[in-house]
């Protein structure tokens, strides 16, 4: 039951693994540089908003609306695909450039009354261009991938880990122990950081220029003839781009949710606020450990499996094979992650983070958040299968609305849940809760979609899809006996080695136990993500 685009999974796992721990060790350098507190804050609050923009026009609405046009251009005339491309990269050019300068004249004007939140805005200043940058190289990275070509932009965020990495460390207390130079001010030390960010994104594009040169793609604004191709993208983005924006607007709000106390103050509408200084900086962290395997496993296969889906969107029974194909692998891979990660999460975070300025307190509300995030990791990947499944299909519509309500209800969860005892953990809940039922929602939905084009019940979970989401619970609880009495006799130190020794120990432990249970009960998921067959 092999399929194309688990050999091009596994070439964006492998880059994408790379990034995931250069990314890792970035924000290691920078929770040890700054510690959790009201500077790390505000860069983690400025530096989502380029990322923000990432998500929206780079690897969203934009590109899940191009793909499908440039493909089938690509297979029918080459040069029309070209020319089409080239169009596109000038237009998406000028407005994200507008869209900058814009942004920068705001952020300006704002600087001008000295307001509290002074030191994220500048930061954003700084960083803002790189939201143009990082946009182009997202879509750049589309083009490739229709090439088959996955390698560049699985490997394009290592550049920008490792610049981070070396600004961080120039930041750092190690920098003038080296005896390099005289250690930098806060200040200046985090301004480095963030001008790293701008270094990073010029370095992205050339290389993913460098990756298309064999495809003589060329920005320019002759649209006369490609004109019917720019509508139909913009027609199907637009929608797109409105639930999208909706959605990321909720994450900016969850980030200012978590980083109120950090960039406006201690109190709102004359009251306590209850979320301490840091908790955008445990937010962000609990974040990045749950996005570790999301990114390297479940975004990866939702990626080599769009360009297939969108190949197989007239033929309903082929493209729901390949879907529930997706979908068991998104499982086999997701549950066991959601549940190592709850079982880890302590050990893991001290590992990562702990050391200089970031203490032991600061590594378990890391691992508290993380607790909160983990168990939803599944419903995370599936997701973005599902999501990718609807626009193969040129439905933009379905996921859009489906976005706008989820999009409501986590914006309740958040602004309730801050106030019991969970605290930021309460952001991290509504977002694991939230996945839960978009994926049941979007499921159900598809099901409906594929059974009036085949004209007959297609399910999307069918029986075998369901015995084999059986078989990897069973295979994950197997390895949750296993481990959690371990994680419970090696209690140990407080130390940044014993944390390190203690998470390889639970997830080797871990991952023997499931992968030794997986070929006891002959689940083929297991071939499937280590040969594609």
């Amino acid at each position: 039951m092999g399929r194309g685009f688990e050999r091009h999974a596994r070439t964006f796992t492998v880059l994408t693994l790379v990034s995931r721990v250069t990314g890792l060790g970035r924000d290691a350098l920078l929770a040890r540089a700054f510690g959790a507190g009201p500077t790390l804050d505000a860069f983690n609050f400025a530096f989502q908003v380029p990322n923000l923009f990432r998500r929206l026009f780079g690897e969203g609405a934009l590109t899940a609306s191009f793909l499908p046009v440039y493909a089938r251009l690509d297979r029918d005339d080459p040069n029309a695909a070209r020319a089409f491309a080239g169009v596109m990269l000038a237009l998406l050019g000028i407005v994200l450039a507008g869209l900058t300068i814009v942004g920068e004249v705001a952020l300006f004007a704002i600087l001008q009354g000295d307001p509290p939140a002074a030191l994220g805005l500048r930061l954003l200043m700084i960083m803002l261009p790189y939201m143009p940058l990082v946009c182009l190289v997202a879509f750049l990275g589309a083009m490739l991938q229709t090439h088959g070509r996955f390698g560049p932009s699985a490997a394009s965020p290592i550049i920008l880990n490792l610049c981070i990495m070396a600004a961080a460390l120039k930041g750092s207390a190690w920098w003038p122990r080296l005896g390099l130079a005289d250690a930098l001010p806060e200040r200046a030390a985090i301004e480095w950081v963030a001008w790293s960010v701008i270094a990073a994104g010029l370095l992205q594009l050339a290389w993913n220029l460098w990756a298309l040169r064999a495809h003589r793609v060329r920005a320019h604004l002759r649209v006369k003839g490609n004109g019917r191709h720019v509508r139909e993208v913009v027609l199907k983005a637009l929608p797109m781009l409105l639930g999208l924006g909706i959605f990321q607007v909720n994450t900016f709000i969850d980030g200012l949710v978590a980083s109120w106390r950090s960039m406006v103050g201690p109190t709102i509408l004359g009251i306590e606020y209850p979320l301490a200084e840091g908790s955008m900086t445990y937010l962000s962290y609990g974040q990045r450990l749950y996005e570790f395997p999301l990114g390297v496993f479940g975004v990866a296969i939702a990626t080599a499996i769009f360009p297939a889906l969108a190949r197989e969107s007239n033929d309903p029974a082929r493209f729901v094979d390949t879907l529930r194909h997706g979908l068991r692998l998104s499982f086999f891979v997701g549950f066991p992650a959601s549940i190592g990660l709850v079982l880890v999460r302590e050990p893991l975070a001290a590992a990562i983070f702990q050391g200089g300025r970031f203490d032991r307190e600061a590594v378990r509300e890391v691992g508290f958040v993380l607790a909160m995030y983990a168990p939803a990791i599944w419903a995370y990947s599936m997701q973005q299968l599902a999501t990718r499944a609807f626009y193969a299909l040129g439905d933009t519509v379905t996921p859009v609305k489906v976005s706008a309500w989820m999009v409501l209800l986590n914006l309740a969860l958040n602004l309730t849940l801050i106030w019991t005892p969970l605290r930021v953990g309460g952001l991290a809940l509504s977002t694991a809760v939230c996945a839960v039922i978009q994926i049941a929602i979007m499921t159900r939905l598809m099901h409906r979609r594929m059974g009036a084009l085949a004209g007959t019940d297609v399910p999307i979970v069918d029986r075998e899809t369901r015995a084999a989401f059986a078989r990897t619970v069973a295979a994950s609880a197997a390895m949750a006996a296993v481990t959690w009495p371990v994680t419970i006799a090696f209690r140990g130190e407080d130390t940044w080695l014993w944390s390190v020794g203690a998470s390889l120990v639970f997830a080797g432990v871990g991952t023997v136990t499931f992968v030794a249970a997986a070929r006891l009960l002959r689940m083929p998921e297991l071939g499937w993500a280590l040969r594609g067959r």
